[in-house]
């Protein structure tokens, strides 16, 4: 069990981090959430575990009055857009993404201003500055059936991940105008070792994340969002998998499809050398049990965004539970 003498005054004294979390979590009333990147520990103490839009809908719907992110930074964000007045933590607030960073707001605002004619759907992973332009924001669970609800005479921007947006104008039909933006963790995985994985596997199904560039999608036997690849594989238990996504994800794969082999594929290192390292997001990295407890302790670093941004963020973030909603409910 994880424990550490630094944050005590004896020096032999330790903190059992997981009961101390327990304990501020009664006593906060708090609730905490936990994206599937996070390190195995940290999801077996979250009271939910999921993907952008589950997250999204559990911190729109909690009672709770402390909402404990364990993500990254844009997805804090979200949740204090739907809960403006609850207190929300982050346990590393320099917990950024490379895919929000591709994307300044700025750059963005002029982008938009060039093709006022367009509607614009942007993707949860950027800053509560860029959702508060934008008309509709989706992950890439909803993303496609949102995008069909759009009346095809209606032009469209698709913004920040130009792998993603070029996904859904294959599966959509729709004529999209991109953003250049990239997660440098999809970004990096090596189409090499991907085939050199598929060679000494060839029983196994290649599942992916449309983050990923085109060349390594046009391997995958299925393309979906995190949870969606947890559900393929979770159909198919004591089957063989190679994964194309951040590798947190196979702790709940190995819990949902027991008996199955999952693979991770290197990513890119310098001079284009295979890098197993590269796979793994960095920011997602950065949280730690000992940071919960921290910021728990402290009640802080808390996410705190001007009250006309999140009014204007807010919207779009919105709409898409609304879309999301009416989509299930046909």
């Amino acid at each position: 069990m994880p424990t550490t003498d630094a944050l005590t005054s004896s020096p032999h004294a330790r903190i059992d981090y997981e009961a101390e979390i327990g304990r501020l979590r009664e006593s906060m009333n708090a609730v905490i959430l936990a994206h599937y990147y996070q390190d195995d520990e940290i999801q077996d103490l979250a009271d939910y575990v999921g993907d952008s839009l589950d997250l999204a809908r559990r911190a729109a719907e909690t009672a709770a009055d402390v909402i404990v992110f364990c993500g990254v930074r844009f997805m804090a964000e979200g949740a204090k857009l739907l809960n403006p007045g609850k207190l929300v933590l982050i346990p590393d607030m320099k917990a950024g993404c490379s895919l929000e960073d591709s994307c300044p707001p700025d750059a963005f605002r002029a982008f938009t201003q060039q093709h006022p004619d367009h509607l614009v759907v942007t993707y949860i992973n950027c800053s509560a500055a860029v959702k508060a332009l934008s008309d509709i924001i989706v992950t890439s669970t909803n993303a496609e059936a949102i995008i069909r609800q759009i009346p095809a005479d209606q032009k469209i921007i698709f913004a920040p991940d130009k792998y993603l947006g070029s996904y859904l104008i294959k599966k959509t039909g729709r004529d999209m105008l991109l953003w250049n933006g990239t997660c440098m963790v999809h970004e990096r995985f090596s189409e090499q070792e991907l085939i050199k994985l598929k060679t000494r596997h060839p029983e196994a199904a290649v599942i992916a994340h449309p983050e990923c560039p085109p060349q390594l999608l046009r391997h995958a036997e299925h393309v979906g969002s995190t949870s969606s690849l947890i559900n393929y594989s979770a159909e198919r238990p004591g089957k063989s998998f190679i994964v194309l996504t951040e590798p947190g994800i196979v702790h709940q794969m190995k819990k949902k499809s027991p008996g199955s082999t999952f693979y991770d594929v290197p990513g890119m290192g310098g001079e284009g050398g295979a890098c197993i390292a590269c796979n793994t997001c960095a920011y997602m990295k950065m949280n730690t049990l000992e940071k919960i407890y921290l910021c728990m302790k402290n009640k802080t670093p808390s996410i705190e965004l001007p009250p006309e941004l999140m009014q204007r963020a807010r919207q779009p973030l919105e709409r898409m539970l609304e879309l999301s909603k009416a989509i299930a409910a046909k």
